[in-house]
């Protein structure tokens, strides 16, 4: 082993027979380890929480929206076959469906509420969609072709206080010309099923029909308003958007999710940014208290450091002395804050129940947030960029206070020893 390595380990430990300042350094050593170790182990957690917050609210957009949409010039599509078929031959489009998109009056009894109708085509929009999945009450296969049923969300469904099996009457907003007035479009629909998709702009606001219905409704004909595809990667739909765009008409609007849905992933991602910001200043402060752990080390040294410098030892050997007794002191902090934050974010389904049991406190609201388990995904990328960072910052502040040992003058430390 060589010395430098040996002299830092012993500066490190902390030894029963130290006394006073030998004894308070060791404990500000320990403070310092502790306070990386917390720095990392939040950093990990909060950030696994943000990117299970982000591939949550991912999975629930896209599992109402698409990947990609094709609409007409308008909001009107003659050949949709035609459109998907062309779609379809992209190597990354898995599947397409048809569709259809007005605004629409839904009204029970006293209640009525506004909403965005969407006429679909059941076994095609569950190629492209996950509303099978979300059903609770009903089916979503219960969409026949001249059965006028209607698939609500939850919230819509209790806002207007109707459930299964009743009949809600629908005013389409293009109205019927006669003589004495223009009169709107209605129509009674039963409600077949109830679908909760975890978002609340889908959960109040959609309300879905059958695609030949919806054409009837709106007398669109054979026309719809788009086509909705699906992509084997869902991070490609930008590419594949802009690849779909240079080879079909020119007047079709091409929009991917990234574009219709960027205000949500950009709120997340702006509030991830800012957090690690927050939390690497933990970080920071423990690398402080390193800078001051050196430093009261090396006043204390001073002898020692002197008859090193009369043994032959360079000012660069001296200065490795107290980088590496710096960086052991960041080391054990970050080997003890990646394992305790990696065993909170892998456990936080079971640390969260008990926590609400303990204080008798409710930490995780399912009624406001729609989320059963505060969700939690480990990225290996963000627990490398961290302990990277944070062992770069433990280093920088080892420099001056070890560039300060190596300055020690022999002579002078000497003199009144």
């Amino acid at each position: 082993m060589r010395y430098e390595l040996l002299v830092g380990l012993r500066y490190t430990r902390s030894r029963k027979r130290a006394q006073g300042r030998n004894r308070f350094i060791s404990f500000i050593s320990l403070v310092s380890m502790l306070g990386t170790g917390l720095g990392i182990a939040a950093l990990i957690v909060v950030l696994s929480v943000m990117n299970g917050f982000q591939e949550e609210l991912r999975t629930r957009i896209l599992g109402v929206a698409s990947h990609i949409q094709i609409s007409g010039p308008g909001g009107e599509l003659e050949s949709w076959q035609q459109v998907a078929d062309e779609a379809g031959r992209h190597p990354d489009v898995r599947a397409a469906a048809p569709y259809v998109q007005e605004q629409a009056m839904l009204s029970y009894e006293q209640a009525v509420r506004g909403t965005l109708v969407r006429g679909v085509l059941p076994d095609a929009e569950e190629k492209v969609a996950d509303f099978a999945r979300y059903m609770r009450a009903g089916r979503f296969d219960a969409l026949q072709p001249g059965r006028f049923g209607i698939v609500l969300g939850r919230d819509l469904a209790f806002a207007l206080r109707v459930q299964v099996g009743d009949k809600v009457t629908l005013i389409a907003p293009q109205g019927l010309v006669t003589p004495a007035a223009v009169l709107p479009r209605v129509k009674q629909f039963e409600v077949v099923g109830i679908f909760e998709a975890g978002m609340y702009e889908y959960d109040s606001g959609l309300a879905l029909v059958h695609m030949q219905d919806a054409q009837v409704l709106y007398r669109l004909d054979e026309r719809v308003s788009g086509v909705r595809l699906k992509l084997d990667d869902l991070f490609a739909a930008p590419r594949v958007a802009r690849e779909l765009v240079g080879s079909m008409e020119s007047d079709l609007a091409v929009s991917d999710w990234t574009r219709s849905h960027a205000n949500f992933f950009r709120a997340v991602a702006l509030e991830k940014t800012m957090m690690t910001i927050i939390l690497f200043l933990i970080v920071a402060v423990a690398a402080f208290n390193i800078v001051s752990t050196l430093v009261m080390a090396v006043q204390e040294k001073y002898a020692d450091i002197a008859i090193l410098r009369t043994l032959g030892a360079s000012p660069g050997s001296i200065m490795a002395i107290f980088v590496l007794q710096g960086a052991i002191i960041g080391l054990v902090g970050l080997a003890g804050g990646v394992i305790g934050g990696l065993l909170l974010a892998n456990n936080l389904d079971v640390i969260i129940p008990a926590l609400e049991t303990l204080t008798g406190a409710t930490l995780w609201n399912k009624e406001v947030y729609y989320i059963s388990e505060l969700p939690s995904k480990v990225l290996p990328s963000d627990v490398v960029t961290i302990v990277s960072v944070s062992f770069v910052l433990t280093l920088v502040a080892t420099l001056y206070p070890s560039w300060r040992a190596s300055r020690v003058n022999p002579a002078e430390a000497l003199r009144y020893e």
